[in-house]
């Protein structure tokens, strides 16, 4: 089963191809996906080849399973693509237009463009509520301030991402919108309770789940009157008795990075994998640290020996990802470039964009 673990992570790249040391721990630790960071994005063409270049090397690889190619693009702030790639809004200015018909054409549109050129999975949408509304972290990236709001307008985005081929991933369970310290430097605490999580920030996500949303992102905050030893990435009690047990979700649940402060402040390195995948995670994220991601593999791997890891439950993470690959990439191959230019930054894209920046619903959608 080791030479199959690597599936379970996604890393990030240092640059804008692959170096090849790169090329050579993709193939080694079979990798199951690549995350890309503004450091890694020029222009459309560059992109286009740095997908194509990622998914040469499948054939490498013990299953030859197609590579999950992910970016951050939720509009606004967390916009990773530049022009001649439409610009999106932040989601606030998408929320405050209430219409499940745009929200729908937003994502279905930035899915085609992320498509076209190689990207099949988007970590959006942002589900949190922004129940404190002098949240750093959150902010604009939120729809509402109404879990009702968010609900409806989050599953309608899911819809549209899905609809465009581009694999959605909800973020951050149980909810990151009433939080003051961002997790990129410390551990976010909370004293919210269980049944506040329910009634509130965990709506949207029950809503997407029958949305048929197949991944979800942990968020690394202590719920203190939840668990008040671990944060919910490494959490049994979130990933397992709520989210599994009580909300019956049966898809992928991803970490969020696992370098990131909140965790490495409080935990040591090669801990962290181990603990995160014993909690629930399926998949492990790693984004800018380049030589954490070896020492995880390796540490899961020791852990494997000695017993700290339930081989079943391994099996089953592994088959989810497999059956992901298989339902959503098996047959979509990539564009050429020449058909991706026609999808990048097209008019009606463009003026779907225009629309929200300005705060107004386009004439043709006002009715359905």
């Amino acid at each position: 089963m080791k030479e199959k673990i690597g599936q379970l992570v996604t890393i990030g790249i240092r640059g804008t191809s692959l170096t090849e040391e790169e090329k050579s721990f993709l193939v080694k630790y079979n990798i199951g996906g690549v995350c890309l960071f503004s450091r890694n994005v020029e222009s459309p063409e560059q992109i286009h080849a740095l997908c194509s270049e990622i998914q040469s090397l499948k054939t490498k690889l013990p299953g030859q399973h197609p590579f999950l190619i992910s970016i951050d693009m939720e509009g606004g702030r967390v916009h990773r693509l530049k022009p001649p790639f439409t610009q999106w809004p932040a989601l606030e200015k998408l929320g405050a237009l209430d219409s499940t018909s745009l929200a729908f054409k937003f994502a279905l549109m930035m899915g085609e463009e992320l498509r076209s050129v190689g990207i099949n999975l988007d970590f959006a949408p942002c589900m949190d509520i922004l129940t404190n509304p002098e949240n750093p972290v959150i902010g604009d990236r939120s729809l509402s301030d109404s879990p009702e709001m968010v609900a409806k307008l989050s599953s309608a985005l899911v819809r549209g991402y899905i609809k465009s081929g581009v694999i959605p991933c909800g973020k951050h369970f149980p909810g990151h919108g009433n939080t003051m310290v961002d997790s990129h430097e410390e551990l976010p605490k909370e004293q919210t309770t269980l049944d506040h999580l329910l009634d509130h920030e965990i709506q949207p996500f029950k809503k997407a789940f029958r949305a048929r949303l197949e991944m979800i992102m942990t968020g690394h905050i202590l719920f203190e009157n939840v668990d008040p030893d671990n944060p919910v990435t490494l959490s049994k009690k979130f990933l397992k008795d709520v989210l599994r047990d009580q909300l019956k979700y049966r898809h992928i649940v991803i970490s969020d990075d696992l370098d990131m402060k909140a965790l490495r402040n409080h935990y040591e390195v090669k801990d962290i994998p181990v603990m995160a995948l014993n909690a629930g995670c399926d998949m492990l994220l790693y984004c800018n640290e380049f030589e954490t991601p070896g020492v995880g593999i390796e540490s899961v791997y020791s852990a494997m020996d000695h017993g700290q890891l339930d081989k079943v439950e391994l099996e089953a993470k592994l088959k989810l990802v497999e059956n992901l690959k298989k339902d959503h990439l098996g047959k979509a191959e990539m564009l050429s470039f020449d058909e991706a230019t026609k999808v990048i930054g097209h008019p009606d894209h463009l003026k779907l964009s225009r629309s929200v920046e300005e705060g107004r619903v386009p004439e043709e959608l006002l009715t359905t």
